[in-house]
């Protein structure tokens, strides 16, 4: 898979997964509110730079796509834990 390919499979499962936290969130524990709105600052700083990274990939550094996709997946792990503990 190449890495631009990556990077957008990356963007589409941080949405997907925040879009169905942010409607889970009003009944979570006020912790996990907590740790989205965390992940939720993060990501919206991440987004504008994954997307312009996905689109310009064959002229941006593999060591900043690295870097990026690296704190895409750390977020989207967040996403994830907050995910499997409202269940």
């Amino acid at each position: 898979m190449a890495l631009d390919d990556k990077l957008e499979s990356l963007l589409s499962d941080l949405k997907q997964y925040r879009d169905e936290l942010r409607v889970q969130m009003h009944l979570a524990k006020a912790e996990l509110r907590d740790e989205f709105e965390d992940l939720e600052r993060q990501w919206e700083k991440l987004q504008p730079r994954l997307e312009k990274a996905a689109e310009d990939a064959a002229e941006t550094g593999k060591e900043a796509l690295d870097a990026l996709e690296k704190a895409g997946k750390a977020i989207l792990d967040g996403f994830r834990r907050i995910r499997d503990d409202l269940k």
